[in-house]
């Protein structure tokens, strides 16, 4: 991995998803989403990039915590959103 990457990785804790029923936005607004990504930094559930309101890519640069894995069944990959590349 880059240094970058490392970099980021240090922004990972064990975390507890602070609204694991869906997208903290999204079940506040009402509005619907696609796919769910968990922040690996503090535990905020948001929507996916292909989903209307993209609040997990929001958070990620408005909060600066770079990294999220995803919160759907079965996947436990990892994307950083600084670096645009899966960790």
């Amino acid at each position: 991995m880059t240094d970058l990457v490392d970099r980021h990785l240090g922004f990972v804790r064990h975390v507890v998803p602070r609204t694991p029923q869906g997208c903290e936005e999204c079940l506040a607004a009402g509005t619907p989403w696609l796919h769910l990504r968990l922040c690996l930094t503090c535990g905020h559930v948001g929507c996916c990039d292909s989903s209307p309101m993209k609040h997990a890519g929001l958070h990620a640069h408005a909060i600066g915590h770079p990294i999220v894995r995803s919160f759907e069944p079965g996947e436990s990959w990892r994307w950083c959103y600084i670096d645009q590349t899966f960790v």
